[in-house]
């Protein structure tokens, strides 16, 4: 099982020396991937609700993703750099599609674009884009993303997009880029029925926020009932999952990380945040600790 690390925005403050050591000793443990999360702008929590501006709030340090990724392919040379997760919906596609491309050819072909639809309707604002479409315009991205990334000119004619005859240069390595799909949150762990089906339908694997439990299990076979009836082997559709690591020892982690298996998972994340850790030296420990747990 492929062993990957979320890389601790929130925590990890604006020490570029520390974040670069950081990275470096994740990929030194034989971590196979680094998740990264993407917001543009975090809500006041005086004028906005959400549950999950508890974590990302305006006050919340979160360095912007894809920059980030850019910089971290010149640190390291075999970790596999992923989004995790790139609100895709709030940002525009062919600018999506030319900085992961990009990245994909700076860091040799290790890029892995994971894609979410977003809860922060405030950013869409402020990044002048439609909230309520985002799920269904999403689809369409993704549609354009693989086009973009596989043809040398594209002609495009969608409900959202329009491309006439033009293509990126240069290509990424990977054509395409793999699209992973982030769904469901810590505080709504169960996805709506249309994103699982958008799941199963377009996503090259994906990344839920349930536990690996019963209800979990569900879920899983409702994804697999879709992919077979879109046509798709559910076999090819690798699942990851998300083991926090925080108020837990080794006897429970590696529970966890059974019971994904269990699940069928070919990959979890381990996430650091939320114990009071120092960066890095903090996290650094508890991720080698997992990483000889699991091992």
């Amino acid at each position: 099982m492929n062993v990957g690390a979320i890389f601790p925005q929130t925590e990890c403050g604006a020490d570029v020396k520390a974040i670069g050591e950081f990275v470096q000793a994740v990929e030194a443990m034989g971590v196979d991937h680094l998740f990264v999360a993407d917001h543009v702008l975090g809500a006041d929590p005086k004028f906005h609700s959400h549950p999950s501006l508890a974590v990302y709030s305006h006050a919340a340090v979160v360095h912007e993703a894809l920059t980030l990724l850019a910089y971290l392919a010149a640190l390291t040379s075999r970790l596999t750099l992923a989004t995790g997760i790139l609100i895709l919906p709030q940002r525009q596609t062919a600018v999506v599609a030319k900085q992961a491309a990009q990245i994909d050819v700076l860091s040799g072909g290790r890029l892995r674009l994971g894609i979410g639809v977003g809860w922060n309707a405030v950013e869409f604002e402020a990044l002048n884009e439609t909230f309520e479409n985002r799920g269904r315009r999403c689809a369409e991205q993704v549609a354009v993303l693989r086009a973009l990334w596989t043809q040398e000119v594209v002609d495009f004619r969608g409900e959202f997009h329009r491309i006439s005859h033009a293509g990126l240069n240069p290509r990424p390595i990977q054509r395409p880029i793999p699209i992973w799909f982030g769904v469901g949150s810590r505080e709504r762990p169960v996805p709506p029925e249309a994103v699982l089906k958008r799941v199963a339908r377009l996503a090259d694997g994906w990344s839920p926020n349930f536990a690996p439990d019963t209800q979990g299990q569900a879920i899983v076979a409702r994804v697999h009932e879709y992919a077979r009836g879109a046509g798709r082997d559910p076999a090819v559709l690798p699942l990851e999952g998300r083991i926090r690591l925080a108020g837990q020892g080794p006897d429970g982690w590696a529970k966890q990380v059974n019971a994904w298996k269990a699940l069928g998972a070919s990959s979890v994340i381990a996430e650091p945040r939320g114990a009071g850790l120092r960066f890095p030296d903090g996290h650094l420990d508890v991720l080698r600790r997992f990483k000889e747990t699991v091992s």
